[in-house]
């Protein structure tokens, strides 16, 4: 079974730059990257705010995920790239469960004088 991420990323002002003059789309460009590692873009956007660009992946795994983030961070025309493990509500309501059972206490809180 897949594993689904959310990829978020910031460009340099350079690569902004890089674009303008030749207008493409980013989604396209990557799509064989990450294909090449096993995985397959869902939807891609262009954004704006704090990510220029924000994709739903499927990727085999952790450490294909982390790869492809890697390798695009060493591109040099990411400011910042962040990957965000997805988990489905039947996963996240699993991982609830698992949390009430777990015995965890968080520690109390001390007095301050």
């Amino acid at each position: 079974m897949a594993n689904t991420y959310l990829l978020q990323v910031a460009y340099t002002p350079e690569a902004w730059a890089n674009l303008i003059a030749q207008p493409h789309d980013r989604i396209d460009a990557v799509r064989p990257a990450i294909e090449k590692l096993g995985g397959k873009i869902l939807h891609g956007w262009f954004a704006f705010g704090d990510y220029d660009l924000v994709a739903v992946l499927e990727m085999p795994g952790n450490v294909e995920a982390a790869a492809f983030s890697l390798a695009a961070a060493a591109g040099g025309a990411i400011r910042s790239i962040k990957t965000t493990p997805l988990l489905t509500t039947a996963e996240g309501t699993e991982a609830m469960k698992k949390a009430a059972k777990s015995g965890y206490k968080a520690p109390g809180r001390a007095a301050h004088a």
